[in-house]
Parts: structure tokens; C-alpha cells; sequence
């Protein structure tokens, strides 16, 4: 893991190749009308299982879509929340990034070309940005944020939107026609919820902190313990997921990762003021932050939980999450936040970044 390490921590550090700072300059997010309990869902389980969900998850609600409501309708509607929460103007983008997994742009269809990227750019009036999709899996966005990171610390652009909408709660759908027992490998399907979400990234005036650490690291020797396959009797796609395993490698590779690049960046867990991770389930979320208190010997002073209230919508959750928690005013100029993707691959994605006049400027839509 040394290499891998090295290699997150040369996107932290500044040089005479990366004369730059990076900073987040505003989030949007979009979400479906449509609300349906944890108790709804199970109730529409083909099989009697006494499963309470909510109970085991935390999850009350998830956001589902109706028709119409597709990933790059969802796609869209954030990109130009972003833009609304903005000091620009979709004609001063120099790159989007679409990062969704889900690509549906009606009830039943996934495109893959054109990419929905271009879509977005359409609508945005983004139209001299240059635009490609990117995936990679639940870590999308943040691994989306990562690349814009890069141009600009390097000079290549000056600004840039990482968008994906996620109309994915057509797993649990198909999940709920066959899980009979806790122990279903599509269990996991039922915690998800649609959302869209979308980040604009910017070079930083002169003596702003910003991004200050960046960078993944890849455990591909647990890729199989998160696989989606096409649905062999329904429309869509299934998931199987060896979920406790997944905690139980992430709770093992994790902290040491974690800590290794937080000291090679001269920084302690106890500095992060907001840990938002990747919105699982409240017990896992909870379970992960004790456990990596525990071995760091410090904690993060707030962690961040909004599954409870939208489900895992996937690529967008750690936005999601950051854009809730900016419209109830929780941060204050100087925070440090952690962004902390643990997505199937299996990825481990940090990015720890200064707040600024984020927090004002969120409020005001223009």
C-alpha cells in the first residue's frame, strides 16, 4: 500500500508542477417528489420476511423517481442548482464530468453514447466545455472531483462541474420480487435512493487553503464482494452484495490507510471538523467512525449521517450530504472536511478540503 499512498499524497502537495489550490465553489442537488418508507418498501416484498428495515439500517425513507424522472433528468436539475448557487454561469465551465452509474434518459433506457455528459453541457449553455463520463462505481463524483483537482492545480482549467444523477432504486424494486432471509445477497439493494447531485470545482484565489489532500486507493483484490449483473426476468439490473464482508475489509484496510495519508499530509484525524463518509447505513456509519477513532486514537469532532433520510444514493450520497448540511447552515469558515468514499472495487477516496465562503454563499441563489 506504500505506493498507493505516495501516490494520493503527491495530489496533496504543492510544487512547481501543481502551482495551484483547488477549491469546491458551490453544490446543487436535486431530488424526486416520490417518498417511500422503509416500511412501504418491505411491504411490497413478494415474500413475507420480517425483515424490519428500518430497524437494521436506520433508513426511514428513500427518494424514488417517477416516470419521467430519469439520471439525467436528475443529472440536469443539480448541475443548474449548482449553477444557481453560483458566481457562474454555465458558459464560463471549462470541463463537465458526468459521473452517474445509472444512465437511464427514460423509463426502461441506458445510454452509454452520446455520453450523458454532453447532455448536461446542453443544458447548461456550457457549450465551449470540454466533456467525457466517468465511472467508478458509488466513489463516481468524488473520483470526478479528484481529476478536476489535477487540471486545475496544474493550470489546465480554471473551473469545472463533476454532476450524476442516480435513478437507481431499481434494485431494491428487483430485489424485493426474490429476498426471502437477512442473509439475501440483494439486501443491500434495499437501502438505495434516487437523487442527483453536482459540484463546481475552481482555482482558488491567492492564500486560500481549499482542497488540501486528495487521492484514492484501490483494494482490487475485494472487487468481487459488490457485483451488479442484469436482472434475468424484469427490467433493470440486479446487485449482490457481500455487504458484512465489505464492512469487515473496510474497518480492517481502512484506518491504516486513512492514517497513513493523514500524517504523510502532516494532519491528525482530531483536526477534521466534518468526516462525511459514504451514506450506507446509520449502523455501519456509526460502526466505521468508532472503529476508526479507536485505532487513530482521536476522532473527528462531527460526523455526518443523512441516510436515514435519503437512503445510499450512490455516486451523489457525499454530496448530497455536504449540500444538506450547507442549507442548515451547520459549518462555519474554517472547518476542515473529510470526504471519505468506501465504494465497491473496492475504493477508499479522501478529500479533505478548508470550508470558505462556501457556507455564505450556498444561501444565496442567484
Amino acid at each position: 500500500m506504500v505506493a498507493a499512498t505516495s501516490w494520493m499524497l503527491a495530489d496533496a502537495m504543492r510544487d512547481a508542477r501543481t502551482p495551484f489550490v483547488a477549491r469546491i465553489e458551490s453544490v446543487g442537488a436535486s431530488l424526486p417528489e416520490r417518498r417511500v418508507t422503509s416500511q412501504e418498501l418491505m411491504a411490497s416484498a413478494r415474500h413475507h420476511t420480517r425483515i424490519d428495515l428500518e430497524r437494521l439500517t436506520g433508513i426511514r425513507e428513500h427518494r424514488m423517481c417517477g416516470s419521467g424522472e430519469t439520471s439525467l433528468s436528475l443529472a440536469i436539475a443539480a448541475a443548474r442548482d449548482c449553477l444557481a448557487r453560483s458566481r457562474y454561469s454555465g458558459t464560463d465551465l471549462d470541463m463537465v464530468i458526468d459521473a452517474s452509474i445509472t444512465r437511464y434518459v427514460d423509463d426502461s433506457t441506458h445510454r452509454f453514447e452520446p455520453p450523458l455528459s454532453a447532455s448536461v453541457k446542453q443544458a447548461i449553455g456550457a457549450n465551449r466545455a470540454t466533456s467525457f463520463d466517468l465511472g467508478n462505481a458509488c466513489a463516481g463524483m468524488l473520483t470526478g472531483v479528484l481529476v478536476l483537482n489535477r487540471f486545475i492545480r496544474r493550470g489546465a482549467i480554471r473551473r469545472g462541474m463533476v454532476v450524476s444523477g442516480e435513478r437507481i432504486t431499481g434494485l431494491g424494486t428487483n430485489a424485493a420480487r426474490s429476498i426471502r432471509s437477512i442473509f439475501s445477497l440483494q439486501l443491500a439493494s434495499l437501502t438505495l435512493g434516487d437523487a442527483g447531485a453536482a459540484v463546481i470545482v475552481e482555482r482558488a484565489p491567492e492564500g486560500h487553503d481549499g482542497i488540501v489532500l486528495a487521492g484514492f486507493t484501490t483494494l482490487a483484490e475485494h472487487s468481487r464482494l459488490c457485483v451488479g449483473l442484469p436482472a434475468r426476468h424484469h427490467p433493470g439490473a440486479q446487485m449482490f452484495t457481500r455487504a458484512r464482508k465489505i464492512h469487515e475489509v473496510a474497518m480492517a484496510d481502512g484506518p491504516p490507510l486513512i492514517a497513513d495519508i493523514l500524517a504523510r499530509a502532516g494532519m491528525q484525524l482530531g483536526e477534521i471538523d466534518w468526516l462525511i463518509p459514504h451514506q450506507t447505513s446509520v449502523r455501519a456509519i456509526r460502526a466505521g467512525e468508532r472503529v476508526l477513532g479507536e485505532q487513530l486514537g482521536e476522532h473527528p469532532k462531527h460526523l455526518v449521517v443523512t441516510v436515514d433520510e435519503y437512503g445510499n444514493t450512490a455516486s451523489t450520497t457525499l454530496f448530497l450530504a455536504l449540500h444538506r448540511y450547507l442549507d442548515d447552515h451547520r459549518f462555519h469558515a474554517g472547518d476542515k472536511v473529510m470526504l471519505l468514499s468506501v465504494a465497491s472495487g473496492l475504493e477508499v477516496g479522501v478529500v479533505v478540503f478548508v470550508m470558505d465562503e462556501l457556507e455564505i454563499d450556498h444561501g444565496h441563489v442567484h
